[in-house]
């Protein structure tokens, strides 16, 4: 039997801003579906100080797709390796690296490379999956320039949140009410539309409009993966105007008298859409709190939505 051909792709970035926030943005796979585009939801399965285990759900060629990784991370050379435990027909192999060279200018090169072996070394294959690596690692890129030069700090546009209600139905109840989200506008009163589409078991694209408490009206668009009956993740596609990155998660347990329901949200600010939203002397500061408020008040009306379909 032959060996198998391994492909290699580069791709690289010099962007202005230091090469320690670079590297803690990709570090923290957490922050992926808010930060990266093509990225839909990272779930840990083994986490140690420098090493890592993940399932990760992304858009390759239109397509979500759910694959395995490992990552070794070494902050000391900013570098961070990674390997696929099962890749996915027709690649049968894919690994690579992140690597954060700083300029004498205090810019940072970002460098990806990908190598990967598809089965046969089919040529169709192979073009297919570097297309695919040329599209997705370019958007990356330029998110990790985007983000780190538009911030004066990263943790300033970049955080996270959660909130933890109980509810009177069971988590089988709840759950079933987030997941059958076409009902939401009969019940929930800061919803008016809703289309849900499922391609394919656990994957779903839902589009709705929604109304806030100062009656701004937004349309937003999201990919979501419902597990088990356990949690639902999505990002959000389309997001607010004061949102450049949205994902979040719901996940419920039974309780003594009835469940217990957790809605996550990771978020990025826009700095230019600041001024424009909420003023011109508004700050990052005024646009999380703003959001923690909006977007908490939503999710927890939504949550408890699930009791009232009930009745």
């Amino acid at each position: 039997m032959s060996a198998a051909v391994l492909h290699r792709t580069q791709h690289t970035l010099t962007a202005a801003a230091p090469a320690e926030v670079l590297y803690s943005l990709v570090a923290d796979v957490t922050r992926w579906p808010a930060v990266f585009e093509p990225t839909v939801h990272v779930r840990h399965l083994e986490r140690a100080a420098r090493s890592e285990r993940f399932e990760i759900w992304a858009e390759v060629n239109g397509e979500v797709v759910q694959w395995t990784s490992r990552r070794v991370l070494d902050p000391e050379r900013r570098y961070v390796s990674f390997r696929q435990d099962h890749a996915n027909p027709p690649v049968t192999s894919m690994s690579g690296g992140w690597l954060f060279r700083e300029l004498p200018s205090g810019s940072t090169e970002i460098v990806l490379r990908h190598r990967f072996a598809v089965v046969d070394d089919d040529p169709a294959a192979v073009a297919a999956i570097t297309a695919a690596l040329d599209r997705n690692s370019a958007r990356e890129l330029a998110a990790l320039g985007r983000l780190a030069a538009g911030a004066g700090s990263v943790d300033d546009v970049v955080f996270s949140f959660s909130d933890t209600i109980e509810l009177s139905v069971s988590a089988a109840e709840a759950y079933d009410f987030i997941a059958r989200a076409e009902r939401w506008p009969e019940v929930l009163p800061h919803v008016s539309r809703v289309e849900l589409a499922e391609p394919r078991p656990e994957v779903q694209h839902l589009e709705m409009d929604t109304v806030t408490a100062d009656g701004s009206r937004h349309t937003t668009r999201s990919v979501r993966i419902c597990r088990d009956g356990d949690w639902i993740a999505y990002k959000q596609q389309i997001t607010p105007r004061l949102l450049s990155g949205h994902s979040g998660a719901w996940s419920f347990e039974d309780g003594p008298s009835g469940s217990v329901a957790t809605a996550r949200h990771t978020v990025v600010i826009d700095p230019a859409a600041v001024p424009e939203v909420l003023g011109p002397d508004a700050t990052p500061a005024d646009a999380r709190a703003y959001l923690r408020d909006a977007l908490g008040r939503n999710s927890r009306a939504t949550l408890e939505g699930a009791a009232t379909a009930r009745v």
